[in-house]
Formats: structure tokens, C-alpha cells, sequence
């Protein structure tokens, strides 16, 4: 496979259990179906229950033709410029694969630390019910949904427990009462 940038030969590496495809010249990804998905849950824990689902905010992006074709597929790609991240992502809509230029996959992990740690409580709240959902309707799997959940119920918690001090303090104080 060759990269769909400057066509040099893709090599293969494996970034946290994922092989992925990657361009030693440019430094650009590439990504089968789901393998961005994958790469994100393991790059850290908190983030496993954020979707970074390309078409789940129609009004975050602009799609753009792309004279680039699929390295995989030999289709042509659509650019989308996603959110306000400065990420133009190029994606196959026939294998599902996407492609990332150099430091794009940075920029989307920050930019979910930044959404994971701006939510507020009443965010972290309908998250959790939209996680408990997906324990029955997910596509991950109920082990793997029930992670998220819990995940983002530890969030809520934080989030509560940073909001107010009072209320940290009271449990740390009953916590260190129950204790012999």
C-alpha cells in the first residue's frame, strides 16, 4: 500500500495492541475500518467511552471532495474538517479507512482530554445515561459498554466531588471515621 500524500511505500507498526499503516516520509496514517477507534481506547482509559464517530455531529463538520485516492481501496476520498479541531480528516466512505496527516491524531486525542475535562456535571450526567443506554444497544459489546459506563460514571463523580469542596470534605472525614 502506498501513501496517498507523496506515494511512498506504507510500513507497518503496531501502536497500543493496533497495526497500523504509516508513512515513513510524510509521517501520515493510515487506518482500517475501526482501528482509529481502537487506537484512541488505548492511548488512555478515560477516554474509551468518548465516540469519535465521524458522522455523529453533522453540524462540527464540512465535507469536501478530495482529489486523494484510498491507499486501501484505490477509491476517492472525502476530506471532512472535523469540530474546531484543525483536523481535515480524509476518509474512504467505501473500506471506512481514514487517513491522518502528520500530527492529526495528536490533535484529535487533545481535543477529547479538552471535552473530557471542560463537561460539567449536568454533561457528565446525561453521558451516563447515554452510556447506560448503550448497554443494551451498543455495538462494542455489554463488557465493553459496561467499562464505558462505568468510566464515565467515575468521571461524574470527580466532576461532583470538584464542584464541591464541602461535599469532599464530609466523605473524606466519614471515610476516615469507618476506618479502625
Amino acid at each position: 500500500m502506498n501513501c496517498p500524500r507523496c506515494q511512498s511505500r506504507l510500513e507497518t507498526r503496531s501502536t497500543g495492541g493496533v497495526e497500523i499503516d504509516e508513512c515513513r516520509s510524510c509521517q501520515g496514517i493510515w487506518f482500517d475500518a475501526d482501528e482509529l477507534r481502537r487506537v484512541k481506547d488505548g492511548s488512555d482509559k478515560d477516554l474509551n467511552w468518548m465516540d469519535f464517530d465521524l458522522w455523529k455531529h453533522a453540524d462540527r463538520f464540512r465535507v469536501n471532495t478530495n482529489p486523494v485516492n484510498c491507499p486501501n481501496c484505490s477509491n476517492a476520498m472525502v476530506t471532512i474538517d472535523y469540530d474546531q479541531t484543525g483536523v481535515e480528516i480524509d476518509h474512504c466512505t467505501h473500506c471506512r479507512g481514514v487517513w491522518l496527516d502528520a500530527g492529526e491524531l495528536e490533535k484529535i486525542l487533545d481535543s477529547l482530554s479538552r471535552e473530557l475535562v471542560s463537561k460539567d456535571t449536568q454533561g457528565y450526567m446525561k453521558a451516563s445515561l447515554e452510556e447506560a443506554k448503550e448497554l443494551f444497544t451498543g455495538s462494542e459489546g455489554f463488557i465493553s459498554e459496561w467499562r464505558d459506563l462505568a468510566t464515565v460514571l467515575r468521571m461524574l463523580q470527580y466532576r461532583l466531588l470538584s464542584d464541591n469542596p464541602k461535599l469532599a470534605s464530609a466523605l473524606a472525614e466519614i471515610q476516615s471515621k469507618s476506618q479502625f
